[in-house]
């Protein structure tokens, strides 16, 4: 397969569809274009409004797209914040190429942010603090697929979706959501030790203390560059 000169890059986010097309190194090529999220989300629904969404950005070599969820070949496995059941097992991937008529690549949001954030280096944790929370997974530059923890039970039998979600974030408030924050770094470092922690996502900015030396904010525009590195680097198998 030839190499990759403009990759068009969809994100599918809880509150809001981005596209833009980048090039190898996840540069910005033309200016993202971004709706919003629509009440309904079902395939039926979010499909047409991808390919219109992309259409005014001009041609394109390959495609990333970005979905949150888990994902497995070119498959959602799972998407709590669009409703599972009306994606379980849908070939997102293989629908959007057939549409687009280029190469897909479907990955995990948290994935496409963390292959712009890593260094490479030793275990690189990426977490997503958005509508819900998102996790990716990379050791010595390597993507490790499928390691999804915002499942997993954490306070009050919620898990980390609703722990640190957005929904608990308006009821909580600022001050009690950012010391949520805190504890949740805590635990990850005691049980993972990872070498360096990511944090992305729409809320990222609202963390308003200060970050130990091994924990970095990524701009939020990596959503968009990572989707580049998934074509460019031995990363993503």
């Amino acid at each position: 397969m030839p190499a990759a000169k403009r990759i068009l890059c969809i994100d599918i986010g809880g509150t809001g569809l981005k596209a833009a097309i980048v090039g190898p190194n996840g540069d910005f090529l033309v200016d993202s274009v971004r709706i919003e999220t629509p009440a309904r989300r079902k395939p039926a629904d979010i499909v047409p409004l991808l390919v219109k969404l992309v259409k005014p950005l001009g041609r394109f070599d390959h495609v990333t797209i970005g979905f949150p969820g888990m994902v497995r070949r070119g498959r959602v496995m799972t998407a709590h914040s669009y409703g599972t059941g009306d994606w379980a097992d849908y070939p997102l991937g293989m629908v959007m190429q057939k549409k687009l008529g280029k190469p897909v690549k479907l990955l995990n949001d948290a994935d496409v942010q963390g292959l712009a954030a890593i260094r490479g280096k030793g275990l690189e944790l990426v977490c997503t603090l958005g509508t819900g929370f998102g996790t990716a997974w990379f050791r010595d530059g390597e993507l490790l697929p499928h390691m999804d923890l915002a499942h997993l039970t954490t306070h009050h039998r919620n898990d980390f979706d609703v722990y640190i979600g957005e929904r608990t974030r308006k009821r909580i408030g600022r001050k009690k959501w950012n010391k949520r924050v805190r504890k949740l770094i805590d635990i990850l470092d005691t049980v993972f030790k990872y070498d360096h922690l990511y944090f992305g996502g729409g809320n990222s900015a609202r963390i308003d203390f200060k970050l130990p030396p091994n924990v970095t904010i990524v701009d939020n525009d990596a959503g968009m560059e990572g989707g580049a590195f998934a074509w460019t680097r031995h990363t993503v198998r």
